[in-house]
């Protein structure tokens, strides 16, 4: 008998602890579609805002495509501008707003990659198609257009804007 009251005290505790405050109504809204495209509208022109506010402050000269890359091409390089199943080798330093530095080519050698072959972020494989042999250039990479909302899970935080220089070999 003894065992059985502990038993029934236990779930109840576990059924009061539960209860989330709200009257034992438990269901919270699920945002719709429409909420959800807001939500996003929001955040993407919070981004767009936090990227110019930074060129503003470092003085620098950029573009922007309709995609939402910001670019500076420093030097376009020679030769044709890199396709896809081009092989591209660079060097680069990536950072966040803040300076932030996250990886470079000097820490850990320059980048070899495929174009259309490779899994790197859409916005640096869309300003290396903007390059040659030799070119140079700043890409701002939006947080839609690098890692989103997870980050890399190690140096690149949730929703971080990424500020690459780049240098093709």
């Amino acid at each position: 008998m003894k065992s059985y009251l502990t038993f029934f005290i236990l779930v109840l505790f576990v059924i009061v602890s539960c209860d989330s405050g709200n009257g034992g109504n438990s269901r919270q809204k699920v945002p719709g579609k429409s909420e959800m495209a807001d939500l996003n509208r929001y955040m993407v022109r919070k981004d767009r805002e936090r990227i110019q506010n930074y060129i503003e402050r470092k003085n620098l000269s950029m573009k922007e495509t309709p995609s939402g890359l910001w670019y500076n091409i420093i030097r376009e390089g020679n030769g044709k501008f890199y396709t896809d199943f081009d092989k591209v080798i660079f060097d680069y330093n990536s950072s966040l707003l803040d300076g932030t530095p996250c990886y470079s080519s000097e820490e850990l050698g320059p980048k070899e990659v495929v174009l259309g072959k490779t899994q790197i972020e859409s916005g640096l494989i869309q300003g290396l198609r903007m390059l040659r042999h030799g070119g140079e250039a700043i890409f701002i990479l939006p947080p839609f257009m690098a890692y989103g909302l997870p980050g890399d899970g190690k140096r690149i935080p949730s929703r971080s804007v990424i500020v690459y220089r780049i240098k093709t070999r």
